[in-house]
């Protein structure tokens, strides 16, 4: 059973979760507008994982004796103005989810819930691999600078990406 503390902060995970979805389906649109066929890829495979980070919390709640609250998000507020800075965004982010997520980590071992402290080691985990990810992309992004064709092969390389899942890191 889960305490009402420990409920209410695996709710607001699931809102920033749900937002981290949000976040990629909008860079996701962008660059399917401008062209980027692979980062709009990736970015949309992105927003499925988000969201399916978010349902496995959701459950989580529940089972738990608890009830997951899905809540209003707000519009995602980004800068568009290159695909260097939007990639320099998702990575703050997914700091922001790691830092996030120890919060949570923290509140389980306060309210001595062993059982969602285990739960989430599984989400501590897929944020080491986020943020490695994201910074592994980021600085592909400082080689290749303001060349046309560097960016071209760097669309090309996150299409390919996204069909072998996460093994940019390697």
């Amino acid at each position: 059973m889960l305490t009402d503390i420990m409920q209410a902060a695996l709710n607001e995970q699931i809102k920033v979760e749900a937002e981290s979805s949000q976040i990629y389906l909008a860079m996701a649109s962008w660059a399917e507008v401008k062209g980027f066929e692979g980062i709009a890829t990736f970015m949309f495979k992105q927003s499925d994982e988000e969201r399916q980070h978010m349902l496995k919390l959701v459950k989580y709640v529940n089972q738990r004796g608890g009830y997951a609250v899905v809540s209003a998000l707000d519009e995602p507020r980004l800068d568009y103005s290159s695909f260097g800075v939007l990639f320099r965004q998702l990575y703050e982010h997914e700091v922001k989810v790691s830092a996030s997520i120890n919060v949570l980590v923290d509140i389980a071992l306060m309210q001595k819930d062993y059982a969602t402290s285990n739960f989430l080691q599984w989400y501590v985990s897929e944020q080491i691999e986020e943020e490695a990810q994201a910074k592994v992309i980021l600085d592909k992004i400082d080689l290749i600078g303001d060349s046309k064709g560097g960016l071209y092969m760097f669309d090309n390389d996150m299409k390919n990406f996204t069909s072998t899942g996460h093994n940019i890191v390697q």
